[in-house]
């Protein structure tokens, strides 16, 4: 008996030294930045985790898949170990494991733009998880469709998936980090219908949850953001007063001065420096899905404000000396000027065979002719009402 029980501690303790020895190749393998290296060690480990508890095993196999965001340019490696443990979790029938790598598999397909792939998964998880009623699972694929129907521009449906989101949270206790992700997409959907002063109160929550629960990366991602809407709200001068606040002075880096920078153009009406802006800030601008989308909207507004008031004391001016003056390429020019025209900004011709722009005075509106259009609107209602009233008397 005793020999057995020793047997038995023995076995356990060889166990539990191979467990802390994946462990620690995972490590190393991260901290060399050895892709490879790791998928394998995940392979080779399967048969020593399939005899260990289930949470247990399922913790070592969610570490060991984490590391490979630390390597850069793994993501197609990672994708490819998801894919592999949730068939292996179906095999061993460990359904929480399963459907832990099925929500990591839908944000590694978000981040590489694999969307269809995303939303087909989406679909039977979502219908696993309301069955289960695992609320907390739940709410970040809610969460997660949301985000994948928002890249897709299919805002409606990314509304619904929200709402259905905050519905599910709002059942259970909901983690400050998932409150925050919620409040960021709420921020993010409300400055697309342009609604910028409902974002800045979601993107100020954003912060202050990000921040009590020192999640500096997302934290930054928050500010910038909140940033983005006083300019967006034409209050460019409230950023500076932002940025030197409490809650924002300590994440002062590239991510703010990019919207300092941007807020300061703004503030001057200055196209080049808002193209300087964009050149110095790449990363942090162009790169960024959602400054990009809103500040395309405001690089197009402060152009037509500039060709306005530059176009203003002329009748007649060349394309060529406008650009000039603005600084821009003629054919850019040219190609907004027409669109003015279209949008009935102001009143004007191109001549491109002279190369001019011919800017007329705007014409007074005839009263008389909108009476008249609404007499005969008024007596046609008439007739149409004596038409009805004969058919039912004959």
């Amino acid at each position: 008996m005793s020999s057995s029980v020793a047997s038995g501690n023995a076995s356990a303790d060889v166990n539990q030294d191979r467990e802390q020895e994946i462990l620690r190749l995972g490590e190393q393998y991260k901290n060399e930045r050895k892709p490879q290296e790791l998928s394998q060690l995940i392979r080779n480990s399967r048969d020593l985790l399939g005899s260990l508890p289930k949470a247990k095993s399922t913790k070592i196999i969610k570490t060991l898949i984490e590391h490979f965001a630390q390597i850069p340019n793994s993501l197609d490696l990672q994708i490819e170990m998801c894919k592999e443990t949730v068939e292996w979790s179906k095999q061993e029938k460990r359904l929480f494991l399963k459907q832990s790598m099925e929500t990591r598999l839908v944000a590694l397909y978000l981040e590489n733009r694999m969307y269809t792939d995303a939303l087909q998964l989406i679909a039977p998880l979502l219908k696993e998880l309301k069955r289960l009623d695992d609320k907390m699972v739940l709410v970040e694929v809610q969460l997660l469709e949301s985000k994948v129907y928002h890249a897709l521009r299919n805002l409606p449906k990314s509304r619904a998936a929200l709402t259905s989101a905050r519905t599910s949270a709002n059942a259970i206790y909901c983690p400050p980090l998932m409150q925050a992700s919620l409040d960021m997409q709420s921020g993010i959907l409300h400055a697309e219908e342009r609604d910028y002063k409902t974002a800045y109160s979601y993107f100020y929550e954003t912060l202050e949850g990000y921040a009590s629960a020192d999640d500096n990366e997302h934290a930054v991602l928050a500010l910038k953001y909140m940033l983005l809407c006083k300019v967006m709200l034409n209050q460019s001068a409230d950023v500076a007063g932002i940025v030197q606040g409490k809650l924002a002075l300590k994440y002062a880096g590239p991510e703010v001065d990019a919207l300092r920078a941007i807020a300061k153009a703004h503030q001057n009406r200055s196209l080049s420096e808002f193209e300087k802006a964009l050149a110095s800030y790449r990363r942090e601008l162009s790169d960024d899905p959602i400054v990009r989308s809103h500040l395309a909207k405001l690089y197009d507004t402060l152009l037509e404000q500039n060709l306005a008031r530059v176009i203003e004391p002329f009748s007649r001016v060349e394309i060529a000396h406008i650009a000039s003056l603005i600084q821009l390429p003629t054919d850019q020019v040219e190609k907004k000027l027409s669109q003015m025209i279209l949008d009935k900004v102001f009143h004007g011709v191109l001549d491109q065979g002279a190369g001019c722009l011919i800017v007329f005075d705007e014409p007074v509106s005839n009263k008389i002719y909108d009476t008249s259009l609404q007499t005969l609107k008024s007596m046609e209602t008439v007739v149409e009402s004596l038409f009805q009233k004969a058919a039912t008397l004959s």
